[in-house]
């Protein structure tokens, strides 16, 4: 089965990584670039996402499309990126996502 890992930063994790040292920031992204590794027989696709500044968001609940700069979302959790599994079911998905070294919410969602 197929499933989309989501990874989501909150406004929490964000300030921490912000605050990180170079060398702790440094092994912080060696242990994802681990994570993956480690996975790599599963991952068929991954991405990470710009921040989340850089969007664009085009908001279809009128009688016209309107599209803004920014996501202005409501919330205080960003999706970052995601990483696609392929896995015998939603357990192996779960085993997996648990280990991910980064954000602190991973959302599973299958795929087809």
């Amino acid at each position: 089965m197929k499933y989309v890992l989501m990874f989501v930063e909150t406004e929490e994790f964000a300030k921490e990584l912000e605050a990180m040292g170079e060398l702790e920031r440094e092994a912080a992204y060696e242990a994802v670039g681990r994570w993956f590794a480690e996975h790599a027989d599963k991952i068929t696709h991954h991405v990470h996402l710009h921040p989340v500044h850089t969007a664009t968001t085009v908001r279809l609940d009128g009688a016209e499309p309107v599209v803004t700069d920014g996501p202005f979302v409501e919330g205080k959790e960003v999706v970052s990126g995601f990483a696609e599994v392929e896995v015998a079911d939603l357990d192996e998905a779960l085993k997996v996502a648990r280990t991910w070294p980064a954000c602190p919410i991973v959302e599973i969602r299958p795929a087809s």
